[in-house]
């Protein structure tokens, strides 16, 4: 009887073991970006329909807009720094920017 809860409690570490190996196995490796440098945007908060988003590169830019649920409500390409945001409602947002290989992602505050 004795073996019998000793073949239980290895196969259950065996398992337990079995089950952490394979977590670590599948976790995802963080992707380093760069960060854009220089990047100002303004005015934050937007009083006005339009938001000036400028970089120390001054390449162009990849404009993302999300509202706080995660929707995308504007995409845009910027070649200069005026984006006109005056489709908006009043509201927080996510604006994420891309500019050559590097990102950044901001808040978005529109009155």
């Amino acid at each position: 009887m004795n073996k019998n809860y000793f073949y239980i409690i290895l196969m259950f570490f065996l398992f337990s073991a079995g089950i952490s190996a394979q977590e670590t196995k599948y976790t995802a490796s963080p992707v380093a970006t760069e960060a854009i440098e220089g990047l100002n945007i303004y005015p934050n908060p937007v009083n006005s329909g339009r938001v000036f988003i400028t970089s120390k590169l001054a390449q162009t830019k990849e404009v993302e807009i999300f509202d706080v649920l995660g929707k995308r409500v504007l995409m845009a390409t910027l070649s200069g720094k005026e984006l006109n945001i005056s489709d908006l409602t009043a509201g927080v947002y996510i604006i994420k920017i891309k500019e050559g290989d590097a990102s950044a992602t901001r808040k978005l505050i529109v009155r």
